[in-house]
């Protein structure tokens, strides 16, 4: 999938027309929408579902992927030090999952989701820093199944997350 990627954006920045399927160029659209991170209002994705702790899941073929807002990473300045359950931990929703510490503080990680952890992000341990940089792509905590999927719809959008930390800063 990831070369079919590569082949579409390269697409775009060639003269020669070239016929596209109808997934293919949504895909390429998704693509630059979640890459154009923009300012303001905007963060990432609408597929983003967001916690009141300030923790992001991004759910595909049951597998979310964990991680802080960068409202939370803005928050706790220069993360210096991750701590993660290990893979197979078994997470209640909101059930604490590890720890982030910061030149400012350090600050507890909660699971947005019940279910199993199937990765961490192995990265981190050599720089923590990637959460301050990039905190919903190379930054993310840990990848875990989703046992409830109606869980999700307690959580959340994009939209809401971003009413609640505006609501906060007043």
């Amino acid at each position: 999938m990831a070369m079919r990627v590569v082949r579409a954006v390269r697409a775009l920045n060639t003269v020669t027309v070239v016929r596209r399927s109808v997934q293919e160029c949504s895909l390429v659209w998704r693509v630059c929408l979640v890459r154009s991170f923009a300012t303001g209002s905007q963060l990432l994705s609408s597929a983003l579902k967001f916690t009141d702790k300030h923790e992001w899941i991004s759910v595909e073929n049951g597998i979310g992927t964990v991680g802080i807002s960068k409202f939370a990473q803005d928050s706790l300045g220069d993360v210096v030090y991750c701590s993660l359950s290990e893979v197979g931990k078994k997470l209640s929703k909101m059930e604490e999952f590890g720890t982030l510490e910061s030149v400012k503080a350090v600050s507890e990680l909660y699971s947005p989701l019940t279910g199993e952890v199937t990765e961490i992000n192995g990265a981190l341990a050599d720089n923590p820093g990637l959460v301050n940089k990039s905190c919903y792509e190379e930054g993310w905590l840990i990848k875990m199944t989703v046992d409830n999927p109606s869980e999700l719809d307690d959580l959340m959008s994009e939209d809401a997350y971003e009413k609640y930390i505006k609501a906060l800063d007043d």
